[in-house]
């Protein structure tokens, strides 16, 4: 697809301040002699703290895994410059180790744990709580979160944002392997992050007391062991005051993770705008967003999701519903100038396919050998 207004001018005094957004980016960290999943991640966390300051890497629950956290950003720009320079940083830190910093799903090769599970006192309770639920938790995931002030729209906002779930994962998937095997799906990540009790789909909020409410009787219940763990695709954040989608698997280039970042702005923007126009959301069934969910995630962009965006939830191709979700985010993506990062980005979606299809031309190129597929995902050391 081609973003029909790409390049539009808009004057300045159309202009007002784009929404704010952040990043965070979780990765592999792989030997770089087996390309197998190490659990090196204290001392590459500590060193890319050194390098990109302490609010900007952090630990994962898995020994295998780092974590990249953004600055605050405003502009197209200012994102991909600051995406470029955590995923180097950190690559330089896992170099130190010698360690590749791979943006892959899940582990391509070996088995990233936990255990060993990371020594603070919340992860060691997660696995006390959760058992061998926590043993493939290893998985590396891309969250946006997007600046919204007000608690009671960013609630209701959630309600028009979690119809648009499955195609995002769709178009997203880039973990089709484990352990040194194709899964047959596009997304495994999320087929393991699925097990938790409060992970998915969110359900309707009918506003921020009903969202209180059940979140703190998931917490009650043991589901949860905070507001933090209610793991949905799409929430308001417990902490910031920003809408957060935690759908994505992380991303191979550091340009597709800024054009996701811009899109899923531009589609939490209107979602603002829904609620602020009174618009209602579609009340769409849980068990049927799970189900498309399911859907993205064994096929990726390939054959039919329902457009869980609409009333009528009627299964079309994936490659109509990006169409649909183009034509929705395309004013917001032209006001800010975002309109050909996100435009180029889902042409070539469409054209070559996601990060899974990726990694299986490149296991194809090779004999079916996945360690070429790590060398081609790993981060180059800046």
């Amino acid at each position: 697809m081609t973003p029909a207004a790409a390049g539009t001018p808009v004057f300045p005094a159309e202009l007002t301040a784009p929404p704010t957004v952040g990043v965070e980016e979780e990765f592999v960290l792989a030997d770089r002699h087996s390309r197998a999943a190490v659990h090196r991640a204290p001392a590459v966390v500590g060193a890319a703290r050194g390098r990109l300051g302490a609010p900007h890497a952090t630990a994962e629950v898995s020994q295998a895994q780092v974590e990249t956290v953004s600055a605050v950003c405003r502009t197209a720009e200012d994102l991909a410059a600051e995406i470029v320079r955590l995923r180097s940083g950190a690559a330089v830190a896992a170099a130190e180790h010698d360690c590749l910093l791979v943006p892959s799903g899940t582990a391509v090769l070996g088995r990233p744990g936990p255990p060993p599970i990371v020594d603070k006192a919340r992860y060691r309770a997660f696995a006390r709580r959760f058992g061998p639920l926590a043993h493939d938790q290893g998985v590396n995931a891309c969250h946006v979160h997007v600046g919204v002030e007000d608690r009671e729209e960013a609630v209701r906002a959630v309600n028009h944002l979690r119809g648009w779930m499955p195609l995002l994962l769709a178009v997203t998937c880039n973990s089709p392997f484990s352990d040194g095997t194709d899964t047959g799906y596009a997304s495994w990540r999320s087929m393991v992050w699925g097990r938790w009790p409060v992970a998915g789909p969110p359900p309707f909020l009918h506003g921020a007391a009903h969202h209180e409410r059940v979140v703190g009787q998931l917490v009650a219940s043991g589901a949860a062991m905070d507001p933090a763990m209610v793991y949905w695709h799409v929430r308001p954040s417990p902490h910031l005051p920003t809408v957060e989608v935690r759908v994505a698997d992380v991303l191979p280039e550091p340009a597709a993770t800024t054009a996701y970042a811009l899109l899923v702005r531009a589609l939490v923007g209107c979602a603002v705008d829904a609620v602020r126009a009174g618009e209602p959301a579609p009340v769409v069934p849980d068990l049927l967003l799970r189900a498309a969910c399911w859907q993205a995630a064994r096929h990726g962009t390939q054959g039919t999701l329902p457009a869980t965006h609409t009333p009528d939830c009627v299964p079309v191709s994936v490659g109509r519903l990006v169409d649909e979700l183009w034509k929705r985010v395309e004013p917001h993506l032209t006001r800010y100038g975002d309109d050909r990062w996100v435009g180029d980005w889902l042409s070539d979606v469409q054209r070559e396919g996601t990060g899974s299809a990726r990694q299986r031309r490149i296991a194809d190129h090779h004999g079916g050998r996945l360690q070429a597929v790590v060398d081609e995902l790993a981060v180059a050391p800046g």
